[in-house]
């Protein structure tokens, strides 16, 4: 069991593998929701299967070429993302991005937990012919919690363990599903589908993009056991590569699937919608490896979201800070079932919304990782004024500026269900790149003010 919080990883102790990251980030998209956005690409933005191919693999690129660059950090300072932010932001001033960032990650595990509690009920139904009443609901539902919170409390080690035997079980999963596609698809119909509009394909782009940001703070919590001479370039492209096994074919089957079946692109409950669509013998094994996998992704949640707690002074146990958002997960999963269909789409825009902030976060974290930055364990951990971090008042104040900017920024071009900025009809905002403004305004503001010195005297040129 892991029992190191917030404190930096000593040399000593770093034996991690650079190769670790691919099935780290393998686990970390192991959701049918990338099956749906995929029948949404082809469905709602009119997109063929080869616009929808390039839009999976640039998202990917993209989207986590930004977590693989900010899990460098991790490599160099060897703590967690959000206690490595009190570097940059200072100790006061890494609570405002830390504070959203905290409770993004509720928004996201309330919605996982609530997928993956219809996927077993789902499971249930095909398996058992079980009905799910509203006591099996919410039986399931503790279950589905309980299971993310023992893995994530056990620590990253079993989080790593449990990574590769999904990565596994997916892989051999989604062949035969892959099999049996190729032979029961019209593929004349899948390959006939005329060319959509490019800027589909750029608001395609925008949608997936978004999801791998979201991973960014978590990046360095998953490399800092990486060695100091781990090559950065490398890193990235585990990150990258690892994303992209999972984001390439699942968002492709969810495309083929749409052509025979268009309801996948607005089903509210994808796994039980695809179950049908699969013959029993696949169907099962189909639908346990995606449970599987969304339990593992709400514990990979859970266990950044710990840390993120410990940094807003909650100053427990790391497995306590995973209890934490494990409770308020459950609390807000029972919420959300028992709220109107409706409550569901108002929560995906505030998820959309809080997309921009993690972009805020990242062009401003980013930048000063570019720009020379080396972590002094002792002051990441000194919250007073006499700390190397506490620069003016406990904030940095150019980093914070630049946060905010990009944030409010971005909201300008950010249109979801129940708040529309007043640039969101203009071509970016159609296109969904609030995220790319706010990152480019954030990052940019922050390269051209002058940073104030740390009193660590430790700034060093970033080697790959």
């Amino acid at each position: 069991m892991e029992t190191r919080g917030l404190e930096p990883v000593p040399d000593s102790e770093r034996t991690g593998r650079v190769r670790a990251l691919v099935p780290t980030w393998v686990g970390a998209n192991l959701t049918m929701l990338l099956v749906t956005v995929g029948a949404g690409l082809a469905v709602l933005n009119g997109l063929n299967l080869w616009q929808v191919l390039a839009v999976a693999v640039t998202a990917s690129a993209i989207g986590f070429g930004l977590v693989g660059l900010v899990s460098i950090a991790g490599r160099e300072g060897g703590a967690p993302g959000m206690a490595l932010s009190r570097a940059v932001f200072g100790q006061r001033g890494n609570l405002l991005p830390g504070a959203l960032t905290w409770v993004a990650r509720w928004g996201w595990e309330t919605v996982n937990a609530v997928t993956g509690t219809y996927a077993v009920l789902a499971v249930l139904n095909l398996l058992l012919g079980v009905t799910g009443t509203h006591s099996l609901t919410v039986l399931t539902l503790l279950a589905f919690v309980g299971c993310s919170y023992l893995v994530s409390g056990l620590g990253l080690g079993a989080l790593r363990l449990c990574c590769v035997w999904s990565s596994y079980l997916f892989g051999g999963v989604s062949l035969l599903v892959l099999v049996h596609l190729a032979g029961a698809t019209d593929w004349q119909a899948v390959l006939g589908r005329p060319a959509g509009p490019a800027s589909m394909m750029v608001a395609g782009v925008g949608t997936l993009v978004a999801g791998g940001i979201s991973w960014a703070p978590s990046g360095p919590d998953f490399a800092r056991y990486l060695p100091r001479t781990a090559s950065g370039a490398a890193m990235v492209g585990a990150t990258v590569g690892g994303a992209g096994i999972v984001y390439v074919p699942m968002v492709l089957t969810g495309t083929v699937m749409a052509v025979a079946s268009p309801g996948l692109a607005t089903a509210p409950d994808p796994v039980a919608f695809i179950g049908p669509l699969l013959p029993g013998w696949l169907s099962v094994p189909y639908l346990l490896t995606a449970v599987a996998g969304m339990v593992l992704i709400n514990a990979m949640s859970l266990y950044s979201a710990g840390f993120t707690a410990q940094t807003l002074g909650f100053t427990v146990p790391r497995a306590w800070a995973v209890g934490l958002n494990a409770a308020i997960s459950l609390f807000l999963g029972s919420l959300l079932m028992m709220s109107a269909t409706g409550f569901l789409d108002s929560f995906v825009s505030f998820l959309a919304l809080l997309s921009v902030t993690f972009s805020a976060w990242v062009g401003v974290f980013a930048a000063d990782l570019l720009r020379g930055r080396a972590y002094d364990p002792a002051a990441l951990l000194d919250t007073t004024p006499a700390g190397a971090y506490w620069y003016t008042g406990g904030f940095c104040v150019p980093a914070v500026a630049a946060w905010g900017t990009g944030l409010v920024t971005g909201l300008l071009f950010t249109g979801v269900e129940w708040f529309a900025g007043p640039l969101s009809t203009t071509w970016i905002g159609h296109q969904g790149l609030g995220w790319a403004v706010t990152i480019t305004v954030s990052a940019a503001l922050y390269a051209i003010l002058p940073r104030p010195a740390d009193r660590t005297g430790g700034d060093r040129s970033l080697h790959f």
